[in-house]
């Protein structure tokens, strides 16, 4: 936890990913090899994940995002908070679309204006495992050099500083997973997701196109996380009027 002064120097961060292809069949048959063992693997490993009907296509194209050898990014959304007539406020925004590589950039361009001193941080929700991992691989694998403060690869996770609203949640306990809608049910905090969840990103991506509307589901799940901390503090959360997307 840290005290309200320093709550300025936190960039709340959220992204989006989806299988590199709409279908399994598009991938090169490389690919499409390599993806049949990870899905192997998997199963072997978590049987309960797959079950003995599942298959390689079905699985990639409902899971394939999750796996930056296997996916891309196409939304990442930030956000900050600052204090004004004593209140909280907040200000988002995304940087989404086609362009991968474009999105890492200009978020790398970013965080290297922002990160000023080591105090400076990000926040997520399951962040540590999923967010940043994926960002610093889709990064190398699009020939782009981390910045400083992505550059963690020899770090252990508790030398890096990131603040991860679900570990904070844990209190050491690492049995299970617990889901930032559940969270912010328990904290009385309305919820992101009452328009698309996770499960359905891929397919307003791929069949509907709809950049916009994954957009606003990212910046949504960035707010709740920032509400999240602020009730994990024991502070007020943000009023709808105090929020502001650039």
């Amino acid at each position: 936890m840290l005290p309200a002064a320093d709550l300025s120097k936190i960039m709340f961060i959220d992204i989006e990913t989806v299988p590199q292809t709409e279908y399994f069949g598009a991938l090169s048959d490389e690919m499409k090899h390599l993806w049949e063992e990870k899905f192997n693997n998997v199963r072997k490993r978590q049987p309960d994940k797959y079950d003995s009907e599942s298959n390689p296509s079905e699985a990639f194209e409902n899971n394939g995002g999750i796996y930056a050898e296997f996916g891309k990014i196409i939304c990442i959304s930030v956000g900050f908070l600052y204090s004004k007539d004593n209140e909280w406020h907040f200000r988002s925004k995304s940087f989404a679309g086609h362009d991968e590589k474009k999105i890492l950039s200009e978020f790398k361009e970013l965080t290297v204006k922002f990160f000023a001193s080591k105090e400076h941080t990000f926040c997520g929700h399951n962040i540590k495992e999923f967010d940043i991992p994926y960002i610093c691989r889709r990064m190398l694998i699009n020939g782009i050099e981390l910045p400083p403060n992505l550059n963690i690869s020899a770090k252990k996770p508790w030398e890096t500083g990131f603040i991860d609203t679900m570990e904070l949640w844990r209190f050491g306990d690492y049995k299970n997973f617990t889901a930032l809608k559940l969270l912010t049910a328990v904290f009385g905090i309305p919820t992101p997701k009452d328009d698309i969840d996770g499960s359905q990103v891929a397919a307003v991506y791929y069949k509907e196109n709809n950049i916009d509307r994954i957009s606003r589901y990212c910046q949504k799940d960035v707010l709740a996380t920032a509400q999240v901390f602020l009730r994990m503090n024991h502070l007020d959360i943000i009023k709808d009027e105090n929020t502001e997307h650039l």
